[in-house]
């Protein structure tokens, strides 16, 4: 139990401070659309807008995709699951918190897994304050 314990720190750690540093990198992207937004509101509806959007949706979900690979990479080399579909599959539902059963992991990693939900529903929560900021701030006239 303290190795999974030990395991699931270091993952927590690592995904947010990945996560951290995307989203600063978002911002950066953003800043470049506050400077244009200054001298020209940016409305949430124009082409401009809804491509800024779109951008940090999609910035969003490579950051996430990111984490859950590695979790799905930690799971694969730990020899918890069988192959690369099932470990990003399991990893995926695991971090979302859809969950399904965590018969097809070994008992090994079943705390792991535990975690990887809190820590997927933290982050998803964190980008998820990120994002209606973002739509809250474009909104505004």
């Amino acid at each position: 139990m303290t190795e999974q314990l030990a395991i699931s720190t270091v993952m927590v750690l690592l995904t947010v401070a990945i996560h951290g540093g995307g989203l600063v990198v978002l911002s950066r992207v953003l800043r470049l659309e506050r400077m244009d937004e200054r001298e020209e509101r940016l409305s949430p509806l124009s082409p401009r807008g809804i491509g800024v959007t779109f951008g940090v949706v999609l910035g969003l979900f490579a950051i996430h995709g990111l984490e859950i690979w590695l979790y799905a990479a930690l799971y694969l080399i730990g020899g918890a699951l069988p192959d690369l579909h099932t470990a990003v599959y399991f990893s995926t539902i695991t971090y979302g918190t859809i969950g399904y059963d965590d018969e097809g992991i070994l008992r090994a990693w079943q705390l792991v897994a535990a975690i990887e939900g809190i820590n997927g529903v933290l982050l998803l929560g964190w980008s998820t304050a990120f994002f209606v900021a973002l739509i809250a701030r474009l909104g505004r006239r």
